[in-house]
């Protein structure tokens, strides 16, 4: 291997770990609401950084397959509740390149489709699947929507600086 191809492994693979180690400690700090049928999880804020660097997707999903693990969640929330984020993540890293305003459309989505299913199956939570799609759904708009929006245009002041993109 080339000494830039691998640098650009070691810049990804660097990013991914720093980001999934920073959704699991958001996790599990704000545990506490990051849960439950009305779940407001502070580290899905991160799902507007496949915007940056590709790196984001593998990094998202990792950490939030990790803190569903250390936080003790169900196997099914463990595996499809990682999936959405992954479904999200890559969506965001595909819309990201069209349109910055479209980054938080994905995670939203995904999640809010997704996430109610869990909650019935993995944990019988009795609310109606259409009404878990609402306030799951208003948990990410605050999350992703308001917090990652607010996010992006802070770190798009300093891109340039935190995300080698020539590398990653």
């Amino acid at each position: 291997m080339r000494n830039s191809e691998t640098n650009k492994t070691l810049y990804t693979m660097v990013y991914a770990a720093m980001i999934a180690a920073i959704y699991v400690v958001l996790t599990m700090v704000f545990a506490p609401i990051s849960f439950g049928p009305v779940q407001f999880r502070v580290s899905e804020i991160l799902c507007v950084l496949p915007f940056f660097t590709p790196s984001a997707v593998p990094g998202l999903f990792i950490g939030c397959l990790l803190s569903n693990l250390f936080c003790g969640a169900a196997l099914l929330d463990v595996v499809f509740g990682s999936l959405a984020t992954l479904i999200g993540a890559a969506g965001s890293w595909y819309l990201g390149k069209r349109s910055r305003w479209l980054v938080c459309v994905p995670p939203i989505l995904a999640n809010m489709v997704i996430i109610p299913w869990v909650l019935r199956y993995a944990y019988g939570s009795p609310d109606l699947i259409p009404f878990a799609m609402v306030t799951v759904g208003i948990g990410e708009v605050l999350a992703v929507g308001v917090l990652g929006n607010l996010l992006l245009v802070t770190l798009e002041r300093y891109k340039g600086m935190l995300f080698r993109r020539s590398l990653v």
